[in-house]
């Protein structure tokens, strides 16, 4: 089921919200989490029935084992900071669990994702003639994988306490989060189920979460749909691109995953507040940023913490000096990379990605005007830093979105052919919406030669819309900040409908396929 659909607008959701408000206005706590369970199972069961059953094992399995490591016999449980050499050595009992729990959960994410990908390279380097198994990847699997990797290793380092299987249930299924992120923590997350007081309907709450939701779903269907109508014949195209309409496909794409993603996580973020409950930030106006090291630190939030945490700190960190901090840097990038797909142009962009964070962290060249840990030799002004960032980030797409590595260096050969074939029409006229119906009527009866021209013009506007969006003040912050006044609440209605409107031509989220 998708955000954007009349069955989840219109039916789903109030369901889910008079449940949930009418079971706990009673005081039937427990039933109220395990309907909101059920209504989240049902969300996620929706694309694919036998998708529930993988996600169920994975919930099972992994709360067994969180059972397991509170049967630890007591003169077994020694904390790290007790033991008599001052090293932090796990127990053997919470070893073999960690062990487990990253093996199984890997294990799982390995069959799914990578398994044909693994195969088709080993067929490749050895000449060998294995069987792929063509599987069908079930939707958020990253998601729900890596949230419940996070708690099962806190279990083992005895960061957290075994929670009753409803908790833990509700808690991996909650539906806003559970196909496309945030990627939440346990420590996040359960506390507020387990508060009774938010549980009760909170005006304020909910209808802020109505303006995030709305807002949202205007950036997914007025904006990153349209803009993907051009990214997506243009990539199509690769092979027949020309320079200038390379330069506006690459930016269509740029403009469609920011406003695509951009809207899952505020509608997510808005849902959460429909129920009184807050997720985390998980996209902040990343393409303001002056550096690819800010640019990770704005887009994508709960991933990155996700390597942080599990991933680069156990790896050392930066603690073991500086060229072990930027290997360790560029490894977390390259998993990155291969977390979005199984392919090796995902890994390419991850090491790209790498690469420019490394040659920040190396503190070369700095950014005038911001407070930097380590002082850089030269500065540059912040507005050629947002050019830098954002040019290189771009060209980072053309491995992101190609197909294959050969479709990625063909971009960067159409880029720099300098050939003008006059492509970027055809690339203006799949802009052929509801919204210029009229306009293109119009101009086919007067002056048919000017439609071409009305498409390229019309482009240009939404462009420019775009580049003047990413600088203002985005949907979280409004929504946290701005008093809902009279006027701005008919402007959300007129939005709303807007996007009613506009849903007959229904699309994924592009972070479903990761």
């Amino acid at each position: 089921m998708l955000f954007n659909s009349y069955i989840f607008i219109f039916i789903f959701l109030p369901a889910a919200l008079i449940g949930w408000y009418g079971l706990n206005r009673y005081g039937k706590y427990k039933l109220a989490s395990l309907f909101l369970a059920g209504m989240s199972l049902w969300f996620y069961g929706y694309f694919n029935v036998s998708y529930l059953a993988i996600i169920l094992c994975s919930i099972a399995t992994n709360y067994a084992l969180s059972y397991l490591l509170t049967r630890i016999p007591p003169d077994k449980r020694q904390s790290q900071e007790s033991l008599p050499d001052g090293k932090k050595h796990l127990p053997l009992f919470n070893r073999l669990g960690l062990l487990s729990g990253i093996v199984l959960n890997l294990g799982i994410l390995f069959y799914f994702k990578y398994y044909d990908f693994f195969i088709e390279n080993i067929n490749l380097a050895f000449h060998t003639d294995f069987n792929l198994k063509h599987i069908l990847l079930p939707l958020g699997i990253s998601f729900f994988t890596f949230q419940q990797l996070s708690f099962i290793i806190d279990r083992a380092l005895d960061r957290c306490e075994h929670y009753s299987f409803l908790n833990y249930l509700t808690f991996v299924t909650f539906f806003p989060q559970l196909i496309a992120g945030p990627i939440v923590l346990y420590k996040e997350m359960i506390p507020q189920f387990e508060d009774h007081s938010r549980r009760r309907f909170d005006a304020p709450s909910f209808a802020r979460g109505i303006y995030l939701f709305i807002l949202g779903l205007a950036k997914k269907v007025l904006l990153a749909d349209t803009f993907g109508l051009m990214a997506n014949y243009g990539f199509a195209q690769t092979f027949s691109l020309d320079s200038i309409s390379t330069v506006f496909v690459i930016l269509a794409y740029t403009f469609e995953l920011y406003f695509d993603f951009s809207g899952y996580s505020d509608m997510a973020i808005g849902l959460g507040r429909m129920f009184h409950i807050e997720l985390p930030v998980n996209f902040d106006s990343p393409y303001r940023s002056c550096s690819i090291k800010e640019f990770w630190q704005r887009w994508h939030i709960t991933l990155s913490r996700f390597f942080v945490t599990y991933v680069y700190i156990p790896l050392g960190g930066s603690k073991k000096g500086k060229v072990r901090m930027l290997l360790n840097t560029f490894i977390i990038f390259l998993l990155s990379g291969l977390w979005h797909g199984a392919a090796w142009t995902y890994v390419a962009w991850g090491a790209m990605q790498g690469l420019l964070v490394v040659w920040d962290n190396l503190g070369i060249i700095g950014i005038g005007g911001r407070q930097e840990k380590r002082p850089s030799k030269f500065h540059i002004p912040a507005w050629l830093g947002w050019i830098f960032t954002f040019s290189l980030f771009n060209l980072s797409l053309f491995f992101f979105r190609s197909e294959s590595m050969l479709g990625a260096i063909q971009l960067f050969k159409n880029l720099f052919s300098g050939k003008f074939t006059g492509k970027i029409y055809e690339v203006a006229a799949q802009l052929d919406i509801p919204e210029i119906y009229v306009i293109r009527q119009a101009l086919e009866f007067v002056a048919p030669g000017f439609v071409n021209y009305v498409y390229l013009l019309f482009m240009f506007i939404l462009f420019a819309l775009a580049f003047f969006l990413i600088f203002r003040r985005n949907a979280y912050e409004r929504a946290t900040h701005n008093e809902l006044t009279s006027r701005t609440c008919w402007g959300i209605c007129i939005l709303f409908i807007w996007c009613i409107i506009s849903l007959s031509q229904v699309s994924t989220f592009l972070y479903f396929n990761f």
